[in-house]
Protein backbone atom coordinates (compact mmCIF):
# COMPACT_ATOMS: atom_id res chain seq x y z
CA UNK A 1 0.00 0.00 0.00
CA UNK A 2 1.21 3.30 -0.67
CA UNK A 3 1.91 6.18 1.50
CA UNK A 4 -0.37 8.94 2.24
CA UNK A 5 0.85 12.58 0.71
CA UNK A 6 2.06 14.00 3.71
CA UNK A 7 1.02 17.72 4.40
CA UNK A 8 5.04 19.04 4.24
CA UNK A 9 5.44 17.87 1.01
CA UNK A 10 4.95 20.35 -2.11
CA UNK A 11 1.72 21.38 -3.21
CA UNK A 12 0.29 19.30 -5.65
CA UNK A 13 -2.76 20.05 -7.92
CA UNK A 14 -6.21 19.84 -5.18
CA UNK A 15 -3.95 22.77 -3.24
CA UNK A 16 -2.63 24.93 -6.27
CA UNK A 17 -6.68 24.80 -7.63
CA UNK A 18 -8.30 25.12 -3.96
CA UNK A 19 -6.02 28.56 -3.54
CA UNK A 20 -6.41 29.61 -7.09
CA UNK A 21 -10.32 29.12 -6.14
CA UNK A 22 -10.32 30.81 -2.65
CA UNK A 23 -7.72 34.00 -4.53
CA UNK A 24 -10.10 34.75 -7.12
CA UNK A 25 -12.08 38.16 -7.75
CA UNK A 26 -14.69 39.04 -10.42
CA UNK A 27 -12.05 41.72 -11.79
CA UNK A 28 -9.58 38.75 -12.55
CA UNK A 29 -12.04 37.55 -15.18
CA UNK A 30 -11.90 38.59 -18.68
CA UNK A 31 -14.94 40.34 -19.92
CA UNK A 32 -15.34 37.60 -22.65
CA UNK A 33 -15.87 35.01 -20.15
CA UNK A 34 -18.42 37.19 -17.96
CA UNK A 35 -20.01 37.29 -21.27
CA UNK A 36 -20.03 34.27 -22.61
CA UNK A 37 -21.08 32.28 -18.89
CA UNK A 38 -23.97 34.94 -18.69
CA UNK A 39 -25.24 33.51 -21.88
CA UNK A 40 -24.75 29.78 -21.31
CA UNK A 41 -26.58 30.15 -18.09
CA UNK A 42 -29.65 31.00 -19.95
CA UNK A 43 -29.27 28.52 -22.33
CA UNK A 44 -29.62 25.83 -18.70
CA UNK A 45 -32.62 27.72 -17.50
CA UNK A 46 -34.35 27.05 -21.00
CA UNK A 47 -33.29 23.67 -20.80
CA UNK A 48 -34.44 23.83 -16.65
CA UNK A 49 -37.90 24.76 -18.43
CA UNK A 50 -38.46 22.56 -21.18
CA UNK A 51 -37.46 19.61 -18.90
CA UNK A 52 -39.67 20.37 -16.19
CA UNK A 53 -42.92 18.85 -16.55
CA UNK A 54 -41.55 15.60 -19.15
CA UNK A 55 -43.31 12.37 -18.54
CA UNK A 56 -39.85 11.37 -16.62
CA UNK A 57 -39.17 14.22 -14.53
CA UNK A 58 -42.91 14.26 -13.04
CA UNK A 59 -42.64 10.60 -12.35
CA UNK A 60 -39.21 11.63 -10.05
CA UNK A 61 -41.30 14.85 -8.77
CA UNK A 62 -43.98 12.42 -7.79
CA UNK A 63 -41.73 10.06 -6.40
CA UNK A 64 -40.21 12.74 -3.94
CA UNK A 65 -43.22 14.07 -3.15
CA UNK A 66 -44.20 10.57 -1.28
CA UNK A 67 -41.19 10.59 0.98
CA UNK A 68 -40.08 14.87 0.92
CA UNK A 69 -43.22 16.61 1.59
CA UNK A 70 -44.66 19.53 0.45
CA UNK A 71 -43.61 22.42 2.08
CA UNK A 72 -40.27 20.75 3.74
CA UNK A 73 -37.65 22.57 3.18
CA UNK A 74 -35.89 25.76 1.79
CA UNK A 75 -35.87 25.55 -2.06
CA UNK A 76 -38.24 25.53 -5.02
CA UNK A 77 -38.31 22.42 -7.17
CA UNK A 78 -39.05 24.82 -10.42
CA UNK A 79 -42.40 24.71 -11.97
CA UNK A 80 -43.70 22.57 -9.18
CA UNK A 81 -45.23 24.99 -6.44
CA UNK A 82 -43.07 22.51 -4.41
CA UNK A 83 -40.39 23.50 -1.48
CA UNK A 84 -37.73 20.33 0.17
CA UNK A 85 -34.41 20.24 1.13
CA UNK A 86 -31.50 21.83 -0.66
CA UNK A 87 -29.78 18.74 -2.20
CA UNK A 88 -33.34 17.64 -2.91
CA UNK A 89 -33.78 20.40 -4.52
CA UNK A 90 -30.94 20.16 -6.85
CA UNK A 91 -31.03 17.06 -7.90
CA UNK A 92 -34.48 17.49 -9.05
CA UNK A 93 -33.77 20.92 -10.86
CA UNK A 94 -30.95 19.12 -12.54
CA UNK A 95 -32.60 16.07 -13.84
CA UNK A 96 -35.00 18.83 -15.51
CA UNK A 97 -32.02 20.56 -17.49
CA UNK A 98 -30.70 16.89 -18.82
CA UNK A 99 -34.26 16.37 -19.47
CA UNK A 100 -33.99 16.28 -22.84
CA UNK A 101 -30.53 16.22 -24.07
CA UNK A 102 -31.01 19.94 -25.22
CA UNK A 103 -28.27 21.48 -22.66
CA UNK A 104 -24.66 22.18 -22.96
CA UNK A 105 -21.52 20.01 -23.30
CA UNK A 106 -17.89 20.10 -22.84
CA UNK A 107 -15.65 19.70 -26.38
CA UNK A 108 -12.53 18.34 -24.03
CA UNK A 109 -13.83 16.03 -21.24
CA UNK A 110 -17.51 15.40 -21.27
CA UNK A 111 -20.20 16.74 -19.12
CA UNK A 112 -22.52 18.72 -18.57
CA UNK A 113 -21.83 22.11 -16.51
CA UNK A 114 -25.27 23.48 -16.20
CA UNK A 115 -27.24 20.57 -14.86
CA UNK A 116 -24.43 20.58 -12.23
CA UNK A 117 -24.00 24.47 -11.27
CA UNK A 118 -27.23 25.99 -11.93
CA UNK A 119 -29.10 23.44 -9.57
CA UNK A 120 -26.83 23.88 -6.55
CA UNK A 121 -26.08 27.57 -6.87
CA UNK A 122 -30.05 28.17 -6.93
CA UNK A 123 -30.76 25.91 -3.99
CA UNK A 124 -27.78 27.51 -2.05
CA UNK A 125 -29.41 30.76 -2.82
CA UNK A 126 -32.63 30.03 -1.58
CA UNK A 127 -31.72 28.14 1.32
CA UNK A 128 -29.36 31.54 2.49
CA UNK A 129 -32.52 33.28 1.86
CA UNK A 130 -34.84 31.54 4.18
CA UNK A 131 -32.11 30.97 7.13
CA UNK A 132 -30.97 35.16 6.88
CA UNK A 133 -27.59 34.25 6.74
CA UNK A 134 -26.47 36.27 3.53
CA UNK A 135 -27.60 38.01 0.31
CA UNK A 136 -25.61 36.79 -2.71
CA UNK A 137 -25.28 39.30 -5.55
CA UNK A 138 -25.76 38.15 -9.29
CA UNK A 139 -21.82 39.17 -9.42
CA UNK A 140 -20.83 36.30 -6.68
CA UNK A 141 -23.63 33.75 -8.67
CA UNK A 142 -21.56 34.81 -12.06
CA UNK A 143 -18.19 34.15 -10.20
CA UNK A 144 -18.82 31.24 -8.78
CA UNK A 145 -20.75 29.62 -12.04
CA UNK A 146 -17.35 30.26 -14.25
CA UNK A 147 -15.16 28.73 -11.48
CA UNK A 148 -17.74 25.94 -11.79
CA UNK A 149 -17.33 25.92 -15.64
CA UNK A 150 -13.50 25.92 -14.82
CA UNK A 151 -12.97 23.16 -12.33
CA UNK A 152 -15.47 20.14 -13.92
CA UNK A 153 -13.16 20.00 -17.81
CA UNK A 154 -10.08 20.24 -16.00
CA UNK A 155 -10.69 17.30 -13.49
CA UNK A 156 -11.79 15.05 -16.24
CA UNK A 157 -8.87 16.22 -18.34
CA UNK A 158 -7.14 14.87 -15.59
CA UNK A 159 -8.71 11.24 -16.57
CA UNK A 160 -8.04 11.78 -20.10
CA UNK A 161 -11.28 13.91 -21.14
CA UNK A 162 -13.84 11.65 -23.13
CA UNK A 163 -11.91 8.44 -22.38
CA UNK A 164 -13.65 7.76 -19.51
CA UNK A 165 -16.90 7.58 -20.71
CA UNK A 166 -15.27 4.89 -23.39
CA UNK A 167 -14.86 2.73 -20.54
CA UNK A 168 -18.48 2.75 -19.86
CA UNK A 169 -18.38 5.41 -16.52
CA UNK A 170 -20.80 8.62 -16.90
CA UNK A 171 -18.08 11.34 -17.13
CA UNK A 172 -20.07 14.28 -15.87
CA UNK A 173 -21.54 12.41 -12.64
CA UNK A 174 -17.72 11.70 -12.21
CA UNK A 175 -16.07 14.78 -12.92
CA UNK A 176 -19.34 16.55 -11.64
CA UNK A 177 -19.14 16.53 -7.30
CA UNK A 178 -16.17 18.57 -7.43
CA UNK A 179 -17.10 21.17 -9.95
CA UNK A 180 -20.37 21.77 -7.82
CA UNK A 181 -18.50 21.75 -4.31
CA UNK A 182 -15.93 24.45 -6.06
CA UNK A 183 -18.84 26.38 -7.28
CA UNK A 184 -20.48 26.46 -3.98
CA UNK A 185 -17.70 26.82 -2.12
CA UNK A 186 -16.60 30.11 -4.08
CA UNK A 187 -20.14 31.50 -4.01
CA UNK A 188 -20.00 30.98 0.08
CA UNK A 189 -16.63 32.12 0.54
CA UNK A 190 -14.82 29.42 2.00
CA UNK A 191 -11.47 29.92 3.00
CA UNK A 192 -8.91 26.96 0.76
CA UNK A 193 -8.72 24.69 3.40
CA UNK A 194 -12.43 24.10 3.64
CA UNK A 195 -12.39 24.65 -0.12
CA UNK A 196 -10.39 21.35 -0.26
CA UNK A 197 -12.43 19.49 2.16
CA UNK A 198 -15.17 20.07 0.36
CA UNK A 199 -13.52 18.76 -2.74
CA UNK A 200 -12.50 15.62 -0.63
CA UNK A 201 -15.93 14.76 0.23
CA UNK A 202 -17.14 15.48 -3.21
CA UNK A 203 -14.90 13.48 -4.80
CA UNK A 204 -15.59 10.31 -2.96
CA UNK A 205 -19.27 10.54 -4.20
CA UNK A 206 -18.38 10.70 -7.67
CA UNK A 207 -19.30 7.82 -10.15
CA UNK A 208 -22.09 6.79 -12.94
CA UNK A 209 -22.67 3.59 -15.17
CA UNK A 210 -23.48 4.72 -19.03
CA UNK A 211 -25.44 1.79 -19.40
CA UNK A 212 -27.90 4.29 -17.88
CA UNK A 213 -28.08 4.88 -21.42
CA UNK A 214 -29.87 2.31 -22.87
CA UNK A 215 -33.52 2.66 -21.97
CA UNK A 216 -33.31 3.48 -18.27
CA UNK A 217 -34.45 7.02 -16.93
CA UNK A 218 -31.75 7.53 -14.58
CA UNK A 219 -29.43 9.11 -16.68
CA UNK A 220 -31.46 12.29 -17.06
CA UNK A 221 -30.83 11.93 -13.15
CA UNK A 222 -27.21 11.15 -12.79
CA UNK A 223 -25.86 14.78 -12.94
CA UNK A 224 -28.30 15.55 -10.49
CA UNK A 225 -26.57 12.57 -8.17
CA UNK A 226 -23.30 14.47 -8.42
CA UNK A 227 -25.00 18.25 -8.05
CA UNK A 228 -26.72 16.84 -4.67
CA UNK A 229 -23.60 15.01 -3.51
CA UNK A 230 -21.32 18.28 -3.87
CA UNK A 231 -23.86 20.91 -2.72
CA UNK A 232 -23.65 18.44 0.41
CA UNK A 233 -20.13 18.32 0.71
CA UNK A 234 -20.16 21.86 0.37
CA UNK A 235 -22.05 22.60 3.46
CA UNK A 236 -20.52 19.85 5.80
CA UNK A 237 -17.17 21.42 4.94
CA UNK A 238 -18.64 24.55 6.00
CA UNK A 239 -19.93 22.93 9.31
CA UNK A 240 -15.81 21.99 9.64
CA UNK A 241 -16.46 18.53 8.88
CA UNK A 242 -12.89 17.04 7.67
CA UNK A 243 -12.56 15.97 4.03
CA UNK A 244 -10.27 13.68 2.30
CA UNK A 245 -6.76 15.77 1.37
CA UNK A 246 -5.30 16.44 -1.43
CA UNK A 247 -8.08 13.70 -2.85
CA UNK A 248 -6.54 14.21 -6.34
CA UNK A 249 -3.49 13.10 -6.15
CA UNK A 250 -3.20 10.38 -3.18
CA UNK A 251 -1.74 7.54 -4.69
CA UNK A 252 -4.08 4.85 -2.38
CA UNK A 253 -7.75 5.46 -2.93
CA UNK A 254 -6.82 9.02 -4.52
CA UNK A 255 -9.50 10.09 -7.14
CA UNK A 256 -7.22 10.11 -10.17
CA UNK A 257 -5.83 6.42 -9.30
CA UNK A 258 -9.00 5.36 -8.74
CA UNK A 259 -10.80 6.52 -11.88
CA UNK A 260 -8.10 5.43 -13.85
CA UNK A 261 -7.47 2.03 -13.09
CA UNK A 262 -6.90 -0.36 -16.02
CA UNK A 263 -7.26 2.34 -18.69
CA UNK A 264 -4.81 1.38 -20.84
CA UNK A 265 -3.44 4.90 -20.95
CA UNK A 266 0.69 5.46 -20.05
CA UNK A 267 0.26 7.24 -17.55
CA UNK A 268 -3.11 6.23 -16.01
CA UNK A 269 -3.57 9.78 -15.24
CA UNK A 270 -2.61 13.53 -15.80
CA UNK A 271 -2.54 15.37 -12.46
CA UNK A 272 -1.21 18.68 -14.11
CA UNK A 273 -4.27 18.93 -16.46
CA UNK A 274 -6.27 19.97 -13.01
CA UNK A 275 -4.13 23.08 -12.17
CA UNK A 276 -2.33 24.01 -15.44
CA UNK A 277 -2.71 27.60 -16.84
CA UNK A 278 -5.50 28.16 -14.16
CA UNK A 279 -6.39 31.99 -14.64
CA UNK A 280 -4.80 31.91 -18.08
CA UNK A 281 -6.52 29.54 -20.55
CA UNK A 282 -10.01 29.16 -19.25
CA UNK A 283 -12.07 26.08 -20.23
CA UNK A 284 -15.30 27.64 -20.84
CA UNK A 285 -14.17 28.28 -24.37
CA UNK A 286 -14.82 24.09 -24.40
CA UNK A 287 -18.71 24.83 -23.30
CA UNK A 288 -20.81 23.83 -26.38
CA UNK A 289 -24.62 24.56 -26.93
CA UNK A 290 -26.53 22.29 -28.82
CA UNK A 291 -28.72 22.95 -31.83
CA UNK A 292 -30.39 19.67 -31.96
CA UNK A 293 -32.24 17.67 -28.80
CA UNK A 294 -29.63 14.35 -29.01
CA UNK A 295 -26.48 13.22 -27.26
CA UNK A 296 -23.65 15.38 -28.53
CA UNK A 297 -21.56 12.23 -30.25
CA UNK A 298 -24.65 11.94 -33.10
CA UNK A 299 -24.53 15.39 -33.85
CA UNK A 300 -21.75 14.89 -36.66
CA UNK A 301 -24.49 12.52 -38.04
CA UNK A 302 -26.80 14.55 -38.07
CA UNK A 303 -24.51 17.08 -39.74
CA UNK A 304 -23.42 14.51 -42.00
CA UNK A 305 -27.15 13.56 -43.20
CA UNK A 306 -27.81 17.56 -43.67
CA UNK A 307 -24.78 17.52 -45.73
CA UNK A 308 -26.14 14.77 -48.31
CA UNK A 309 -29.95 16.18 -48.20
CA UNK A 310 -28.22 19.96 -49.27
CA UNK A 311 -25.79 17.98 -52.01
CA UNK A 312 -28.43 15.02 -53.40
CA UNK A 313 -31.64 16.22 -52.61
CA UNK A 314 -33.15 13.64 -55.21
CA UNK A 315 -31.24 10.26 -53.88
CA UNK A 316 -31.88 11.20 -50.13
CA UNK A 317 -35.89 11.92 -51.59
CA UNK A 318 -38.88 10.29 -50.12
CA UNK A 319 -38.41 8.14 -53.57
CA UNK A 320 -34.65 7.37 -52.97
CA UNK A 321 -34.93 6.49 -49.13
CA UNK A 322 -37.08 3.37 -50.34
CA UNK A 323 -34.03 2.29 -52.54
CA UNK A 324 -31.47 2.31 -50.08
CA UNK A 325 -29.49 -1.34 -49.44
CA UNK A 326 -27.35 -0.16 -46.91
CA UNK A 327 -25.85 3.45 -44.59
CA UNK A 328 -22.59 3.27 -42.85
CA UNK A 329 -21.97 5.67 -40.39
CA UNK A 330 -17.82 5.97 -39.56
CA UNK A 331 -17.42 7.65 -36.57
CA UNK A 332 -14.19 8.29 -33.50
CA UNK A 333 -13.51 6.05 -30.59
CA UNK A 334 -15.51 8.09 -28.16
CA UNK A 335 -18.47 8.25 -29.91
CA UNK A 336 -19.02 4.96 -31.38
CA UNK A 337 -18.91 3.51 -27.53
CA UNK A 338 -21.49 5.98 -26.65
CA UNK A 339 -23.98 6.37 -29.51
CA UNK A 340 -22.26 3.34 -32.30
CA UNK A 341 -24.54 0.41 -30.71
CA UNK A 342 -27.04 -1.08 -32.61
CA UNK A 343 -30.86 -0.64 -31.11
CA UNK A 344 -33.83 -3.10 -31.29
CA UNK A 345 -37.24 -1.64 -31.15
CA UNK A 346 -39.29 -0.72 -29.89
CA UNK A 347 -37.07 2.21 -27.53
CA UNK A 348 -37.44 4.76 -25.12
CA UNK A 349 -36.94 8.41 -26.38
CA UNK A 350 -33.66 8.40 -24.08
CA UNK A 351 -32.59 5.31 -26.25
CA UNK A 352 -33.02 6.88 -29.64
CA UNK A 353 -31.12 10.05 -28.36
CA UNK A 354 -28.26 8.30 -27.50
CA UNK A 355 -28.14 6.01 -30.73
CA UNK A 356 -26.30 7.27 -33.99
CA UNK A 357 -28.57 4.92 -36.11
CA UNK A 358 -31.90 6.04 -34.88
CA UNK A 359 -31.03 9.72 -34.86
CA UNK A 360 -29.75 9.54 -38.41
CA UNK A 361 -32.56 7.77 -39.60
CA UNK A 362 -35.01 10.78 -37.98
CA UNK A 363 -32.95 13.56 -40.17
CA UNK A 364 -33.32 11.39 -43.17
CA UNK A 365 -36.61 11.43 -42.73
CA UNK A 366 -38.13 14.48 -41.01
CA UNK A 367 -35.11 16.76 -41.37
CA UNK A 368 -34.90 17.80 -38.09
CA UNK A 369 -33.52 16.59 -34.83
CA UNK A 370 -35.48 18.33 -32.10
CA UNK A 371 -38.07 17.61 -29.74
CA UNK A 372 -40.86 16.46 -31.45
CA UNK A 373 -38.62 13.28 -33.13
CA UNK A 374 -38.78 11.98 -29.88
CA UNK A 375 -42.54 12.21 -28.79
CA UNK A 376 -43.84 8.62 -28.02
CA UNK A 377 -45.80 8.54 -31.35
CA UNK A 378 -42.82 9.09 -33.29
CA UNK A 379 -40.77 6.64 -31.61
CA UNK A 380 -42.45 3.15 -33.43
CA UNK A 381 -42.89 4.30 -37.06
CA UNK A 382 -41.96 1.58 -39.98
CA UNK A 383 -40.07 4.56 -42.15
CA UNK A 384 -37.76 5.26 -39.63
CA UNK A 385 -37.16 1.58 -38.53
CA UNK A 386 -36.38 0.62 -41.83
CA UNK A 387 -33.44 2.97 -41.69
CA UNK A 388 -32.14 1.72 -38.70
CA UNK A 389 -31.86 -1.81 -39.77
CA UNK A 390 -30.09 -1.25 -42.96
CA UNK A 391 -27.49 1.46 -40.56
CA UNK A 392 -24.02 0.54 -39.30
CA UNK A 393 -21.94 2.09 -37.24
CA UNK A 394 -17.92 1.81 -37.60
CA UNK A 395 -15.57 2.83 -35.74
CA UNK A 396 -12.10 4.58 -37.10
CA UNK A 397 -9.58 5.82 -35.33
CA UNK A 398 -8.27 7.67 -38.27
CA UNK A 399 -10.83 10.65 -37.71
CA UNK A 400 -10.35 13.39 -35.91
CA UNK A 401 -12.15 13.63 -32.59
CA UNK A 402 -15.57 14.96 -33.74
CA UNK A 403 -14.96 13.69 -37.34
CA UNK A 404 -17.95 11.54 -38.78
CA UNK A 405 -18.69 9.82 -42.48
CA UNK A 406 -22.15 9.09 -43.39
CA UNK A 407 -22.62 6.62 -46.61
CA UNK A 408 -25.07 5.53 -48.44
CA UNK A 409 -25.58 2.68 -50.83
CA UNK A 410 -28.53 2.03 -53.17
CA UNK A 411 -29.86 -1.43 -54.20
CA UNK A 412 -28.37 -2.65 -58.03
CA UNK A 413 -30.32 -0.92 -60.73
CA UNK A 414 -31.99 2.16 -59.01
CA UNK A 415 -29.82 4.32 -60.91
CA UNK A 416 -28.31 6.01 -57.97
CA UNK A 417 -24.43 5.37 -57.04
CA UNK A 418 -23.34 5.13 -53.06
CA UNK A 419 -22.90 8.77 -51.57
CA UNK A 420 -21.08 9.64 -49.20
CA UNK A 421 -20.84 13.01 -46.47
CA UNK A 422 -18.58 13.39 -44.26
CA UNK A 423 -18.12 16.80 -41.24
CA UNK A 424 -15.07 17.21 -39.31
CA UNK A 425 -16.58 19.07 -36.40
CA UNK A 426 -20.22 19.31 -35.29
CA UNK A 427 -22.47 22.27 -35.89
CA UNK A 428 -22.19 23.79 -32.25
CA UNK A 429 -18.50 22.83 -32.27
CA UNK A 430 -16.83 24.68 -35.53
CA UNK A 431 -19.06 27.02 -35.76
CA UNK A 432 -20.05 26.96 -32.07
CA UNK A 433 -23.28 28.48 -31.52
CA UNK A 434 -23.02 32.43 -31.17
CA UNK A 435 -24.41 34.64 -28.16
CA UNK A 436 -27.42 35.68 -30.47
CA UNK A 437 -28.24 32.21 -31.53
CA UNK A 438 -28.39 30.93 -27.43
CA UNK A 439 -30.70 33.76 -26.82
CA UNK A 440 -32.74 32.94 -30.13
CA UNK A 441 -32.61 29.45 -28.61
CA UNK A 442 -33.77 30.40 -25.10
CA UNK A 443 -36.94 32.49 -26.70
CA UNK A 444 -37.73 30.02 -28.87
CA UNK A 445 -38.19 27.21 -25.83
CA UNK A 446 -39.80 29.00 -23.76
CA UNK A 447 -42.23 29.91 -25.85
CA UNK A 448 -45.90 28.76 -24.19
CA UNK A 449 -43.47 27.97 -21.02
CA UNK A 450 -43.26 31.49 -19.55
CA UNK A 451 -45.46 34.62 -20.18
CA UNK A 452 -43.42 37.06 -22.11
CA UNK A 453 -43.24 39.66 -18.90
CA UNK A 454 -41.70 37.12 -17.05
CA UNK A 455 -38.97 35.70 -19.76
CA UNK A 456 -38.20 39.30 -20.48
CA UNK A 457 -37.56 40.01 -16.69
CA UNK A 458 -35.26 36.40 -16.42
CA UNK A 459 -33.15 36.86 -19.46
CA UNK A 460 -32.76 40.82 -18.62
CA UNK A 461 -31.20 39.64 -15.10
CA UNK A 462 -29.57 37.08 -16.72
CA UNK A 463 -27.39 39.11 -19.09
CA UNK A 464 -26.97 41.67 -16.50
CA UNK A 465 -25.68 39.79 -13.62
CA UNK A 466 -22.91 41.73 -12.75
CA UNK A 467 -25.99 44.43 -11.87
CA UNK A 468 -27.73 42.62 -9.52
CA UNK A 469 -27.56 43.10 -5.94
CA UNK A 470 -29.75 39.78 -5.20
CA UNK A 471 -29.67 36.84 -7.27
CA UNK A 472 -32.89 36.02 -5.24
CA UNK A 473 -34.39 38.12 -7.81
CA UNK A 474 -33.60 35.49 -10.67
CA UNK A 475 -35.18 32.53 -8.29
CA UNK A 476 -38.16 34.33 -7.44
CA UNK A 477 -39.08 34.75 -11.09
CA UNK A 478 -38.50 31.09 -11.63
CA UNK A 479 -40.59 30.28 -8.72
CA UNK A 480 -43.47 32.77 -10.46
CA UNK A 481 -43.33 30.77 -13.32
CA UNK A 482 -45.74 27.92 -11.39
CA UNK A 483 -46.69 24.76 -12.99
CA UNK A 484 -46.06 24.00 -16.82
CA UNK A 485 -47.12 21.89 -19.45
CA UNK A 486 -44.33 21.21 -20.27
CA UNK A 487 -42.31 20.48 -23.69
CA UNK A 488 -44.97 17.38 -24.88
CA UNK A 489 -47.33 15.13 -23.24
CA UNK A 490 -47.13 11.41 -23.50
Amino acid sequence: MSSPISSDQPKGPTQQLTEWIQSMSFDKVPTTVHTRAKYIILDGLACLLVGSHLPWSTKAVHAFQAFEPPGSGSCNVYGWNYKISPPSAALLNSTFIQGFELDDWHSEAPLHSNALLLPSLMATVEHEAAVGTTIISGKEFLLAAIIGYEVGPRVGLGLWGGHILSAGWHSGAVFGPAAVASAVAKMLNLPASQIEDALGIACTQAGGLMSAQFGSEVKRMQHGFAARNGLCATFLARGGYIGIKQVFEQPYGGFLTQFSAGNGKTPNFLPDEISKDLGKEWKIAGVRLKPYASMAGTHPTIDCVRLLQQQYPEAVSSQGLQKIKSITIEMGSDAFHHGGWHPTRPLTSLGAQMCNAYVAASQFIDHNVLIAQFEPAMLDRDAVWGLVEKTTCVQNDNLSKFAQRVTVSYEEGSGIGPISGKVENARGVDPEMSNEDILEKWRQLTIGLVEDRTREEIESIVLNLESCKDIKALTDLMVEIGSTKGAFTP
